[in-house]
């Protein structure tokens, strides 16, 4: 592994720990993807605090419950570290820029990436689908507008608050792709702002989608140099 830049966030990244299931992510330099082991999520957990409600999708990938924060509103969960996945984008060349957070006039930076889901088919083999196109608005079942996918990274965060050690924020969160800039602790951003978040309401489009469980392929695609 090489360092990012010799700054003290690359040293910090570096020195994380990986998991056995890192294993779970694959690095294709030639096509220039990496691509991790993951599954449809639940749209309603099983929770007494979330009381049977059903959120709104926010995020793409998260943990599962209840690791991940996001985990009541993403498409789909997986079990790598977050950091792991940078480090995978790294190996492909790219560096990653600057996740925003909150209602500020910034959005989000960083090399834009394309993100798929590898799908089963009945018949044997896979398909693949654009990101966009497993989630509508459910008033009026249009597909999510087209956004930019940017690899930005993620803050450091303390690993506890009476602690001053720092580790990748979205190795405590599981979030690994948001849509809105709900939190900095992810390692990929779109360029919507959070005033779209108060209009543009997300659900998976369960006619597309395998049902909730299903193992897919979450693929992330780096542009050609």
């Amino acid at each position: 592994m090489r360092r990012l830049g010799g700054s003290l966030f690359g040293l910090l990244l570096l020195a994380l720990p990986v998991r056995a299931a890192d294993s779970g992510v694959t690095v294709d330099k030639e096509k220039r993807t990496v691509t991790i082991d993951a599954k449809v999520a639940p749209r309603k957990l099983d929770d007494e605090k979330f009381k049977g409600v059903i959120y709104p999708i926010e995020v793409i990938a998260c943990w599962a419950y209840p690791k991940g924060q996001k985990a009541h509103e993403t498409v789909v969960t997986f079990e790598v570290n977050p950091s792991a996945i940078h480090k995978a984008l790294e190996e492909l060349g790219l560096k990653a820029g600057k996740p925003v957070k909150g209602d500020v006039k910034e959005t989000a930076k960083g090399p834009e990436v394309n993100i798929y889901l590898d799908l089963p088919q009945e018949g044997g083999g896979t398909r693949r689908v654009s990101i966009d196109k497993v989630l509508i608005d459910p008033k009026t079942n249009k597909t999510m507008p087209k956004v930019k996918f940017h690899f930005t990274g993620s803050v450091m965060s303390k690993a506890a608050p009476d602690k001053d050690e720092m580790i990748y924020g979205a190795d405590l969160t599981g979030t690994l792709i948001a849509i809105f800039p709900v939190t900095d602790e992810t390692v990929f951003q779109t360029n919507l702002t959070m005033k779209e978040e108060k209009y543009v309401k997300l659900e998976t489009d369960k006619k597309l989608l395998p049902k909730e469980g299903t193992p897919v392929k979450l693929v992330i695609e780096a542009p050609a140099k």
